[in-house]
């Protein structure tokens, strides 16, 4: 089943309102791929024509962002 399309934007009301449906924690808007992110279950769960779809079963999971190794210096 495939997307039939993406919203660009989600209500800021709307996204204060939804939780994580596993973790009941808060979900961050993913604007370019147009996913609900749980940072705390690493799962996005997508937005079809401005529906959030909030099942787990239809949600992909998330690879945490790497940590910078202890002791590396940053590029100037």
């Amino acid at each position: 089943m495939g997307e039939t399309g993406r919203s660009t934007e989600i209500d800021v009301k709307l996204l204060e309102l939804l939780a994580c449906p596993l973790t009941k924690g808060p979900l961050v808007w993913d604007a370019k791929r147009g996913e609900l992110v749980s940072r705390l279950a690493r799962l996005a769960y997508p937005v079809r024509d401005g529906i959030p779809v909030m099942l787990p079963s239809e949600a992909r999971p998330v690879e945490p962002k790497p940590k910078p190794k202890a002791g590396a210096r940053r590029a100037r």
